[in-house]
């Protein structure tokens, strides 16, 4: 049985236990597709129909196919899934990130190469961007840059349907621009006018897509939606209550934007023009960059502000934040509504940079144009994830870091080359090795 209506065909192989079955189901649940058993090769062989903004494809999922038995070679694996290989347009070959390679993955990754088709490495069980460190290791099975997931969380799976997706065509009636959807959180300290200004971005505009009830009693998502672009703003507003104390309401403030940080794409933080930055600012911004969002910075009642100059202001902010020297600065009204818009370009631009994937090609010839010390012996940059962009630094002469001045330098010159506005960048160092036999 083919694809219906000649649809590519997308191939789950790996060894047991590695997460297919949970990759499928959250691939085909994400689109609502129907999962069907369908007799084959094997009884538990199954596809399911997919679709990714508005690229229609079929999903096999090979899971099963090794039934208790955790010594089988890869290639009996590789034998039992060869009928959907032969249909495959893409393969995606799953390994477990929390587990070391095995001979298995080796043999299986060498038997992939040879099939002269599309094969995507997608690492499983990468459910936190501290495990992300987790998948530089798979470098070392010449597939190429894998793909962090979390298949059980649905982590990281746009980014991979993206790229695999990228070539199949977009069915007919599709609108043929891809739909962004962007999250994004609205953090402050208390009293800085985080409701006022959801209200300006959402409630005076008649695009409003629907109002979603949010985690928690205090907070709403409103979405919004501008072409082909769609935000949603997680309010942190309404924490404080009567009876709370101030110490209690920004206790509160730093729970509730910790929470809502997590969840979003892209962090608002909200400044009070007319109190300046203080420390709690700091604090709450400290955690959106520990959390690797992009940020934007809002400047709120500026037409209130005791600063005489938005340069002198924005020469404040800077001397406060200077970990957020790369968030874009705005400067608005939120009552009056004035300068609100310009934030939906920011964030969309903020978004964009978090999430640019910039080709290891690309990477070694910007390594090449640098002029660093005769001592950093830097083989090559590879790009591990987005959102944050995370680089890998392979570095020679048994070296395991580099040193903090080098470090910053690298990620400036990253920034520059490439535009990685608004987002923070992430560079972790490894000592260059050849790969295990």
């Amino acid at each position: 049985m083919h694809a219906p209506q000649g649809l590519p065909v997308v191939v789950i192989v790996g060894r047991p236990n590695v997460g297919k079955s949970t990759l499928f189901n959250a691939i085909t649940r994400t689109r609502r597709a129907i999962v069907g058993d369908e007799p084959g090769i094997t009884r538990d062989r199954i596809r399911g129909e997919a679709k990714f903004r508005g690229r229609p494809f079929e999903l096999i999922d090979t899971g099963g196919i090794v039934p208790n038995d955790e010594d089988l070679i890869p290639s009996e694996i590789f034998r039992q899934a060869r009928v959907a290989l032969e249909e495959a347009s893409h393969v995606l070959f799953l390994v477990d990130g929390r587990a070391e390679i095995t001979a298995a993955d080796r043999e299986l990754a060498q038997l992939l190469r040879q099939l002269g088709k599309p094969v995507t490495l997608v690492v499983n069980k990468i459910d936190a961007p501290v495990r992300e460190t987790l998948t530089h290791e798979f470098y070392s099975l010449g597939l190429g840059d894998p793909f962090p997931v979390s298949a059980e969380h649905r982590l990281g799976l746009d980014d991979l349907l993206d790229h695999v997706t990228r070539d199949f065509a977009v069915s007919v009636g599709e609108e043929q621009g891809p739909e962004t959807r962007i999250k994004v959180a609205i953090i402050g300290r208390p009293n800085v006018g985080k409701s006022t200004l959801l209200n300006a971005l959402v409630g005076q505009e008649r695009a409003i897509v629907s109002p979603i009830a949010g985690t928690t009693r205090d907070a709403v998502d409103e979405s919004i939606k501008k072409g082909q672009t769609t935000y949603t703003f997680v309010d942190t507003a309404g924490i404080r209550r009567k009876g709370k104390t101030r110490f209690m309401a920004e206790k509160l403030s730093v729970v509730m934007a910790r929470r809502h940080i997590r969840m979003a794409n892209v962090a608002i933080l909200v400044l009070d023009a007319s109190e300046g930055v203080v420390n709690l600012d700091a604090t709450i911004a400290g955690y959106a960059l520990e959390d690797g969002r992009a940020i934007v910075i809002c400047v709120n009642k500026w037409d209130i502000a005791k600063e005489p100059s938005r340069k002198q202001f924005l020469q404040h902010v800077r001397d406060e934040l200077k970990f957020l020297e790369f968030a874009p600065v705005a400067f608005v009204s939120a009552k009056t509504g004035r300068g609100v818009n310009q934030l939906f370009p920011l964030v969309y631009r903020a978004y964009q940079c978090a999430s640019q994937r910039v080709p290891t090609a690309e990477l070694n010839r910007f390594v090449e144009s640098l002029n660093l010390d005769t001592d950093v012996k830097l083989k090559y940059i590879t790009q591990a994830s987005v959102r944050p962009p995370t680089f890998v630094a392979f570095l020679g002469g048994g070296e395991k870091e580099l040193h903090f001045s080098t470090e910053r330098f690298l990620i400036n010159r990253l920034r520059e080359k490439f535009g990685f506005e608004a987002t923070p960048i992430v560079l972790r160092t490894r000592p260059s090795s050849k790969p295990r036999s």
